[in-house]
């Protein structure tokens, strides 16, 4: 199993220790470094250049949000997971659009963390139940309240519009080759392409805008 380079950022040290005893008995997650602020976060990032980001949100110097923000300017491949004790809708939007990929709250099982790992390392998202509910509270209240464009100009193919389609309907990589004949890596180059021509991060917010601006 090829090991999936991975940063800690988190100023609990119990929860440092906690991670560090999950990592070493987790097969497949190489911990590279673990930051105990949102400044060394960014530092160790942009010295290990990792797979996937963990990231704490209330932290010392520098909080998670903005050093997601940060991260995601200088190296746009990292993946990072946000992993909080914060569920309310301010955290979780801004760190979808401050680039985030998954969203877990530290009540999550062991095994849920790592899975959140490993779908950020595939490019996939993983959002805790309770976030994954607000989310399509949000995508429902957007649908109703926008009024599709004339005008608008987004240059989706046909095939894109479907990839984007079934990603706002949570469909997996794995899950969307299958159901429209395709390649997982073809899946992948359809989702950067569309990340590309919508100025987007990360394929949540790919899908929050998509339905924001009444693409779907």
């Amino acid at each position: 199993m090829e090991l999936i380079r991975t940063i800690l950022a988190e100023d609990d040290t119990r929860l440092q220790e906690a991670f560090r005893e999950l990592a070493l008995h987790e097969e497949g997650i190489d911990l590279l470094g673990v930051a105990s602020d949102g400044e060394q976060a960014v530092q160790l990032a942009m010295q290990f250049e990792p797979q996937v980001i963990l990231m704490d949100i209330q932290m010392p110097r520098l909080n998670g949000i903005e050093a997601t923000r940060r991260i995601k300017r200088a190296l746009p491949s990292v993946h990072i997971v946000i992993w909080t004790i914060f569920g309310d809708d301010q955290h979780v939007f801004e760190a979808i659009k401050a680039g985030a990929v998954g969203y877990l709250l530290k009540d999550s099982p062991a095994q849920e963390i790592v899975e959140g790992i490993r779908a950020a390392a595939r490019g996939e998202s993983l959002l805790h139940p309770a976030v994954a509910r607000r989310v399509l509270q949000e995508f429902q209240r957007m649908r109703t309240a926008v009024e599709r464009a004339p005008d608008l100009m987004y240059e989706l193919t046909a095939r894109e519009m479907e990839v984007l389609r079934l990603i706002a309907e949570g469909k997996r990589n794995k899950e969307i080759a299958a159901q429209l004949f395709l390649t997982e890596k073809t899946v992948k180059n359809y989702t950067s392409s569309i990340l590309f021509k919508l100025q987007v991060n990360s394929r949540t917010e790919a899908a929050l805008k998509a339905v924001r601006e009444g693409l779907i």
